[in-house]
């Protein structure tokens, strides 16, 4: 399939113009006294930063991702973040809740409302603090009940579940990994060698400046980078971890070094269409070019990426082999792996175009956040290498995936 062209004279587009984020903070860690509502407002604030031409009365909507809302970020942490950041009130904001995906999904339900026509700017991101997340007690069905009650933690996965759901689609997420490794065969070396890696290739995009543009610091924190990053690591290194969910006896493989931590942080975008270049006072970074959604079984959910990208290439008009910049969000270790594969499989040229600048298991997954920063740093990705096509992808828990491409219509200009 040939690469697509240029949009007709007159199409609606819709182009990513700028992002910023925060660094993203370890649980408990540097951010842990930062509620996510403040981190919100501090991404946003960011990202408008670098549009100074800006009036911030001209933004259409706010749309913002948000995994947990059960916290500090309930009542529409969207519409929180605008206020905190102090943007006119007359400025719209909505919370989005596709879990992980939840900030990617507001990049692709706002790039959709700049090719309607019915907004020329939109301001798109997501948080969460998992450090912050609260627990939660359930109401009792009737006053006064004489038992214990248990609170339920709100950090990460499933909880209040429903009894009508399959046993097998509510397993843990770290058992739904090691379910896929056993199903696709991918061992513990190679799980850890791919951890090692992510942990390698951010300490030294970050050493080289890669992030200097992209992210903004938190005021009061005293936290210059991702504060997960293990410069150093080693696939041998990560080979004396304790297994996390299954036994070592039982084959598990999955550890805390090759999964994606818990973490805090946010991260911001401007979309807008071809014609707000001037209101923007700036060229844009990239133009969404296709977007991909999929779904299968729960448990099998770090799968879904694989056809949630080629929905989206497909959308484009782009093969595998145009591809020449990928960010994939790392859950875990072995289903960033097994998409790899898949892509390879598909004609991907190269898998060490899949996170070049590190991934979220050195970086972080704030599960809200992530999608925007993996969208982000793939548009900076793509005009600091020049190349024309990007895919940015996230898996989803309860068995989703997203996607977006990126077209960089400067490409051929960047640098190596």
């Amino acid at each position: 399939m040939p690469s697509s062209p240029a949009p007709a004279s007159g199409a609606a587009t819709s182009h990513l113009y700028a992002a910023a984020r925060t660094p993203f903070g370890r649980f408990g860690g540097a951010l842990a006294q930062v509620r996510p509502d403040d981190l919100a407002a501090t991404a946003l604030r960011g990202v408008l930063d670098r549009l100074p031409d800006l009036d911030p009365a001209r933004i259409d909507d706010v749309l913002w991702g948000n995994a947990n809302g059960a916290g500090e970020d309930n009542r529409n942490v969207g519409r929180m973040a605008v206020l905190l950041a102090g943007l006119p009130v007359s400025v719209p904001a909505t919370t989005v809740n596709r879990l992980c995906g939840s900030s990617l999904d507001a990049a692709m339900q706002g790039s959709r409302t700049v090719e309607t026509g019915d907004a020329d700017v939109v301001v798109v991101g997501g948080v969460e603090s998992m450090t912050r997340a609260p627990w939660v007690l359930p109401k009792p069905s009737r006053a006064f009940p004489a038992g214990n009650v248990t609170a339920v933690s709100t950090t990460l996965g499933w909880r209040l579940v429903n009894e009508r759901m399959p046993a097998e689609w509510t397993v843990s997420l770290g058992e739904s990994n090691e379910m896929l490794a056993e199903e696709l065969g991918i061992d513990r070396a190679r799980q850890d060698a791919w951890a090692a890696r992510s942990h390698v290739l951010a300490d030294e995009a970050w050493a080289a400046g890669r992030y200097d543009d992209l992210v903004v610091p938190v005021p009061g924190v005293d936290l210059a980078r991702d504060e997960g990053i293990r410069p150093g690591s080693t696939a041998e290194s990560l080979a004396g971890l304790t297994p996390s969910f299954r036994s070592a006896e039982a084959g598990g493989t999955i550890t805390a070094g090759n999964a994606s931590p818990l973490n805090d942080g946010a991260s911001a975008l401007v979309l807008g269409s071809a014609s707000a270049a001037e209101l923007l006072g700036a060229e844009p970074l990239a133009r969404v070019a296709g977007r991909g959604v999929h779904a299968l079984e729960p448990q099998r959910f770090g799968y879904a990426p694989v056809e949630a990208a080629q929905r989206a290439l497909d959308r484009a008009g782009v093969a595998w082999g145009d591809v020449g910049a990928v960010e994939l969000n790392e859950a875990f270790a072995v289903q960033s792996i097994a998409c790899v594969d898949a892509w390879v499989a598909r004609g991907l040229r190269d898998a060490e175009v899949v996170n070049a600048w590190g991934g979220a298991i050195a970086i972080g997954h704030p599960l809200g956040a992530s999608g925007a920063r993996i969208l982000g740093t793939l548009a900076h990705r793509l005009r600091a290498s020049g190349e024309r096509w990007g895919v940015a992808a996230i898996c989803i828990g309860v068995g989703q995936g997203l996607a977006v491409v990126l077209e960089n219509e400067h490409a051929g200009t960047g640098r190596a």
